[in-house]
């Protein structure tokens, strides 16, 4: 799982507890402006392939951690829990995607929003 917190013009995603031996990740931080959408999908989870994994770690059907590619894209995955999942797209940052569980969607989803205009 993970935490986010607003710092200024920073979103900070911190991973939790074990999960950052998993995704061999501790915590990123993103510049607000660089965060293109933010989405709950459930169902990007499913399914076998992630892409390649460059560190992580994935178990299907239990839990996908770390830094994948797939497609020429840089994606970062911390999802164990699938119903918790949202998709945060960014601009101009190494990651394409994160793909996050977080406690509660809809909470996150309104703080990590773009605004709109």
């Amino acid at each position: 799982m993970v935490r986010v917190s607003i710092q200024g013009d920073q979103a900070i995603f911190e991973v939790q507890g074990l999960h950052k031996l998993w995704a061999f990740k501790s915590r990123l931080k993103i510049p607000r402006g660089h965060i293109k959408s933010v989405r709950a999908d459930p169902d990007v989870a499913t399914g076998l392939w992630k892409g390649f994994r460059m560190p992580g770690t994935h178990l299907p059907g239990i839990l996908v951690a770390g830094t994948f590619f797939k497609g020429g894209k840089r994606f970062f995955w911390d999802v164990r829990n699938r119903q918790n999942t949202i998709v945060v797209a960014l601009d101009d940052e190494p990651y394409h995607q994160l793909i996050i569980e977080v406690e509660d969607p809809a909470a996150e989803i309104a703080r990590l929003r773009p605004p709109v205009g």
